[in-house]
């Protein structure tokens, strides 16, 4: 699926390096080839080509003394939206909220706070209203906000909470209930564009990737309802090169990118070698929060539900038609499916348009659909951290079925290629949370969810450094040191993952250019 690169000159974003006294983390079942103890790392033109003790610095080459710590393969997170995440840092925090009145209070301080003073948008993120004894409605905001609009934005990014001044502005008209599924995705992008937002955002963008870079964040698939592919050169141009990224497209999008004869695998013109053509993006359900992920059975308080389902945002048969465009274009298709009926649907319509990608999500599957992703060669994409937000709503809405939320141990039995991501901002762009969460698979003082679903640290490991194995010779120097081994013993998945979510890394660097240094 991978097309021809373009000449190497486009390719001028690398380096050379030595680092020095650097012990190997085995990856991938991959062993620790040659000394065991510290060994030196000589990266040239962005990639590893010796291994050994006491090697020898060329002339004018940056050595760095990794004084002993653990290198591991950069780290990937495999489902991002880059610029949602990186706007978060100014949108009022509605996490925790419990219910309508809390969120509303929340505005109200807001609203008095001098920093919201003016006309402006208030925009707001992160409520989660499924286990809500009221739900949403433009008329209690109206009553807190005025005419000032509103835009309140689900944790699950699937539904925005408006008041009626946002509604009119939009063109959306009047109604009493949340913005939900296309609708709201359609309102996704056109905030996007609104200059004020716009402006934000691309100002956000260079600290979210510092800070993702921070991580050990080597490399993204940006899910981001933009049109990526002519935004990231952009950015790279203004020197926000710290991170490899793989730009999606929608739907919207896709003529645009064929008429660009861009394919999925083939480097973007601009990206100086960060920036690969990613896939088509399509939503195929909603999500359990929303109550619109499409399952196989009702949701247990189906009687409260217009949809006792959830619902399916394209039909099986648009959905093949779909992957046979992507195919027909040379693109791999990225299938957001969270609901198992979803899942089948996916599955089924991936088969039938005899279309490569990946499943996105797959929150809650069927087991007897895991070997024929497997016989397909999909890839299933999973965000480990959203297990511990969602699992008291799964609880109360999936009673009957947990035991099939977030299968990591089902999948990796059926033998599927696992990427881990964070579908930030509905979790935090940080892979030591998402390994954390697939490891010990709680969030808090309880037991284990589902324990039966746990990862090794080794495979949670494996599962984000997009397939690289142990470090080697003639690895990418895509690489991060880090001040603990990620793998070493632990009494328990609870100690394990407490260390993972305290990793430190020392440095970060992409193609042997360091792009985070704290050594």
């Amino acid at each position: 699926m991978a097309a021809p690169h373009p000449p190497d000159e486009d390719v001028d974003l690398v380096g050379s390096a030595l680092l020095r006294n650097v012990r190997l983390v085995p990856v991938g079942g991959g062993p620790v080839a040659g000394p065991q103890g510290p060994v030196d790392v000589f990266v040239r033109a962005g990639v590893v080509t010796q291994v050994g003790p006491g090697l020898a610095a060329p002339p004018g080459v940056d050595v760095h003394d990794a004084a002993g710590r653990w290198a591991v393969p950069g780290l990937w997170d495999a489902h991002v939206h880059l610029v949602q995440w990186a706007t978060n840092a100014g949108r009022l925090d509605l996490s925790g909220t419990r219910s309508v009145e809390e969120v509303l209070d929340r505005v109200r301080a807001h609203l008095r706070g001098g920093a919201a003073a003016g006309s402006g948008l208030v925009h707001g993120f992160g409520h989660r209203p499924a286990t809500w004894a009221a739900q949403p409605t433009v008329a209690a905001l109206d009553a807190v906000t005025g005419g000032r609009p509103t835009v309140l934005v689900s944790a699950d990014v699937h539904s925005g909470w408006l008041n009626t001044a946002a509604l009119d502005q939009l063109g959306l008209g009047r109604r009493d209930d949340p913005v939900i599924e296309d609708e709201w995705f359609a309102v996704c992008a056109r905030l996007g564009t609104w200059p004020a937002l716009a402006e934000v955002a691309e100002r956000s963008v260079p600290a979210a990737v510092r800070d993702a870079a921070a991580r050990g964040v080597v490399g993204v698939v940006d899910m981001e309802f933009a049109p990526n592919a002519t935004r990231w050169p952009e950015r790279v141009a203004r020197g926000v090169d710290q991170l490899r990224v793989r730009t999606a497209t929608y739907l919207d999008g896709l003529d645009a990118v064929r008429a660009a004869g861009l394919r999925t695998g083939q480097r973007l013109p601009g990206g100086r070698g960060l920036l690969t053509m990613g896939p088509l993006k399509v939503i195929a359900d909603g999500s359990l929060n929303t109550r619109t992920a499409c399952c196989a059975e009702p949701y247990a308080d189906a009687d409260q539900l217009a949809e006792p389902r959830g619902r399916l945002n394209v039909t099986p048969d648009a959905l093949v038609a779909l992957l046979r465009r992507a195919r027909d274009a040379g693109l791999g298709a990225a299938v957001h499916a969270i609901g198992d009926a979803a899942v089948t649907v996916a599955v089924d319509a991936f088969g039938a348009a005899g279309a490569a990608g990946s499943i996105e999500h797959a929150q809650l599957v069927r087991l007897a659909d895991l070997p024929r992703m497997r016989a397909l060669g999909l890839t299933v994409s999973v965000q480990p951290a959203h297990l511990l937000d969602d699992r008291d709503v799964a609880e109360q809405c999936w009673p009957d079925r947990t035991g099939r939320c977030f299968a990591l141990r089902a999948m990796l039995g059926a033998g599927l290629r696992l990427v881990l991501g964070s579908d930030a901002p509905v979790a935090p762009l940080d892979p030591w949370l998402a390994m954390a969460a697939a490891v010990h698979r709680s969030g808090d003082e309880r037991a284990p969810w589902h324990p039966e679903q746990q990862l090794t640290p080794a495979e949670a490991l494996a599962a984000s450094t997009d397939g690289q194995p142990t470090v080697g010779v003639g690895s990418l120097a895509d690489l991060a040191l880090l001040d603990a081994d990620p793998l070493a013993p632990a009494g328990s998945a609870r100690e394990a993952a407490a260390g993972l979510r305290r990793m430190h890394v020392a440095a970060t660097f992409v193609a042997g250019r360091p792009t985070h240094l704290d050594l």
